[in-house]
C-alpha cells in the first residue's frame, strides 16, 4: 500500500514502454501497462497528443462509481459500461470508472501557452482513466490520455492522492 505522503509518491508514464509505474521513495511499488496517445506526443491544444513533463493529479473523480462507470465532462452519466451500450455510441471515447485529471507544471511546455498557442494539460482534459476492455493496452490509441484496464485505475486511484507527482517520459 502506498503512503500518501505527497513527497515520496510518484508515477511514471512510460511512452515508448506503455506503462505507468507507481514509485514510493524510489521503489517500484506497481507496473501497469496503459495506451497513450496514437497521434503521438505534444502538447498543443487540439493535437490529440500525450504531453511529456512534470505533472500533478490535479483531481481525482469517480469515488464511489461502479466499475465501468460512465463519464462525459467528468461526470458519472449513470450508465455502466457494456459491449451493447458500446456498440449504440460507436464515436464516443469511453471514460469509465475513475478518472486522475492531471495538470502540467512547466510553463510553455504543459502549462498555459506557446508560440504555437495553448499547451496546457488541464485544460486539454487530459486525464488518466479506465477504458473499455476490449481496448488494447500497451498500443499508442487514444486520443491523448493515458488509458487504462478497469481493474488497474481503480486499484491505482485507491493508491494515489491529490497533488503526487506524474512524470511523463518519451523512453
Amino acid at each position: 500500500m502506498i503512503n500518501n505522503n505527497r513527497t515520496d509518491t510518484q508515477l511514471v508514464i512510460n511512452i515508448a514502454k506503455q506503462t505507468l509505474t507507481a514509485y514510493q521513495q524510489q521503489t517500484e511499488l506497481a507496473q501497469y501497462k496503459v495506451s497513450t496517445a496514437k497521434n503521438g506526443i505534444g502538447s498543443q491544444q487540439d493535437s490529440g497528443c500525450t504531453p511529456l513533463g512534470n505533472h500533478i493529479i490535479a483531481k481525482k473523480i469517480g469515488k464511489d462509481e461502479p466499475m465501468n462507470a460512465v463519464f462525459v465532462g467528468r461526470v458519472s452519466t449513470g450508465e455502466v459500461y457494456s459491449a451493447e451500450l458500446g456498440a449504440l455510441h460507436p464515436e464516443r471515447d469511453w471514460i469509465l470508472s475513475r478518472i486522475l485529471w492531471l495538470s502540467g507544471l512547466e510553463e510553455g511546455v504543459n502549462k498555459g501557452s506557446n508560440s504555437q498557442g495553448g499547451c496546457d494539460t488541464y485544460q486539454r482534459y487530459i486525464y488518466i482513466h479506465g477504458t473499455p476492455d476490449t481496448e488494447p493496452m500497451g498500443i499508442p490509441l487514444s486520443h491523448g490520455c493515458v488509458r487504462m484496464r478497469n481493474e488497474d485505475i481503480i486499484e491505482l486511484f485507491e493508491k494515489v492522492e491529490e497533488g503526487i507527482a506524474v512524470t511523463i517520459v518519451a523512453s
